[in-house]
């Protein structure tokens, strides 16, 4: 028996029973559309703003470097259980991904992207 039928079959599942819950939701769930239900709704709070206003690019770029610092958290983990392992190569390599990470941190800096003036 091939080894991959297992996780096929999980995929298969996964993806039934997601297609499942959304044919569920569009034939039995009910249609009724009124002003109440259409009005935009967060946390209980009526809005204070209009929803579709236009937001700083300065949240995009916090959001960007949160990603890029927190990848960089999902490969110094590994690392550092493995420290020992590795020996000088794997502290090399490291460092130069962090080094270059650090590079990339001080450009952004300099150019003012994380100031919020």
């Amino acid at each position: 028996m091939n080894p991959y039928v297992p996780v096929l079959i999980m995929l298969f599942l996964a993806a039934a029973t997601a297609a499942g819950m959304i044919a569920a939701t569009t034939y039995i769930g009910p249609k009724k559309k009124f002003a109440e239900k259409m009005v935009v709704f967060e946390c209980g709070e009526s809005p204070i703003v209009n929803p579709m206003q236009r937001f700083s690019v300065k949240f995009y770029l916090v959001a960007l470097f949160f990603v890029i610092f927190d990848i960089e958290t999902v490969f110094l983990y590994p690392w550092a259980v493995l420290f020992n392992d590795l020996g000088w190569f794997g502290f090399v390599e490291m460092m130069l991904f962090v080094f270059i990470l650090a590079i990339g941190l001080i450009y952004i800096w300099r150019r003012g992207a994380l100031e919020w003036d």
